[in-house]
């Protein structure tokens, strides 16, 4: 397994921070940023940047648009699932639609996981 950190991948992690989808920003600015337990958004995780992580419950959320689901992208994302679990966290992913339809849903949905994530862990 590579190291979590991928200096290469830097950059574009910041980038993807300056430029975060509507979706991204909701949940960031709405929940996240101020969760009891601290979330960092676009986190460097071997070959991957994660949409937002939680060290302490090890959790990764990923926001999933459209193009999740055209062509071989569920395969893709199968793969970067696997590849995290890997690193013993629990990825949950959200559609971008529930974020904007359901927000409060979404909002319970993590809280939960996350719970369950430090349940776990203890």
């Amino acid at each position: 397994m590579q190291s979590k950190h991928n200096k290469k991948l830097v950059p574009l992690a910041k980038q993807l921070r300056r430029e975060m989808t509507k979706e991204e920003r909701r949940l960031w600015y709405d929940f996240l940023r101020n969760y009891p337990l601290r979330f960092q958004r676009q986190k460097i995780l071997g070959k991957y940047i994660a949409d937002f992580y939680c060290a302490e419950a090890k959790l990764v959320i990923e926001l999933d648009g459209s193009q999740h689901y055209q062509a071989d992208e569920p395969q893709r994302d199968a793969e970067r699932t696997a590849f995290l679990e890997g690193y013993g966290l629990t990825v949950i992913r959200v559609p971008n639609n529930e974020v904007t339809g359901n927000f409060r849903g979404v909002c319970e949905y993590i809280d939960l996981a996350v719970k369950q994530s430090l349940s776990q862990l203890c």
